[in-house]
């Protein structure tokens, strides 16, 4: 059980990056080992993470440092609740293009045998990391791991965001007027103080969302 996040906001006012602050705090519910985001800057995708909760996450004292140069926001974000190796945390990139935040499970076989069973040579022991080199390929996550769990937020160097889900894990849509905030549950958008009703991610296919 970890906690996604993204946040896809055209000009957002400084009471909607302190509203996208609430969301990461809020979703330490779902995961206290690790805090980490990753955003748009000067063409390319950035990623910080600690290993501690939302609350001790020192770039989130300054949400401003997050806008890109267009004024826009375009960021992701994730709490981990570890299972397994407390090292490799999220978001997962494989380079400057694109980052990843997963929840769900897309292989529980021994990471050193990730090469011979999917072709991939992997950096991390996160099997998150199969889904970067999955789109690195051009292929479709939901139809290459068909039979894992997955919630994921893909944010991509120009600023285009992917969201979906495979019907294993929850994922929710915030819709405001000038873009999106996608959030694990719909609990964790009314606790982060936000008024407008969250909508279930459906499972039919990758949700393209560029900034409004």
């Amino acid at each position: 059980m970890c906690a996604v996040i993204g946040a896809a906001l055209k000009s957002p006012t400084p009471e909607q990056l302190e509203l996208v602050r609430n969301v990461f705090l809020e979703s330490r519910i779902r995961g206290m080992h690790a805090t980490g985001l990753s955003y748009v800057s000067n063409g390319k995708v950035v990623t910080l993470k600690e290993p501690v909760p939302s609350p001790e996450f020192t770039p989130l004292s300054d949400m401003e440092q997050f806008i890109n140069e267009d004024g826009n926001l375009y960021l992701i974000g994730h709490c981990r609740y570890s299972t397994s190796d407390l090292r490799y945390n999220q978001p997962i990139q494989i380079n400057d293009k694109v980052s990843i935040v997963h929840n769900g499970v897309i292989s529980q076989e021994l990471p050193e045998n990730w090469k011979d069973l999917y072709g991939y040579e992997t950096e991390t022991h996160n099997d998150t990391e199969l889904i970067n080199h999955t789109l690195d390929a051009g292929l479709n996550p939901l139809t290459e791991w068909a039979d894992s769990s997955m919630a994921v937020i893909e944010l991509h160097s120009d600023g285009m965001m992917f969201w979906y889900r495979n019907g294993k894990r929850p994922l929710y849509k915030t819709v405001l007027k000038n873009g999106n905030i996608i959030t694990s549950t719909k609990d964790i958008v009314k606790r982060a103080g936000i008024t407008t009703e969250p909508h279930r991610v459906s499972y039919d296919g990758r949700d393209l969302q560029p900034v409004v």
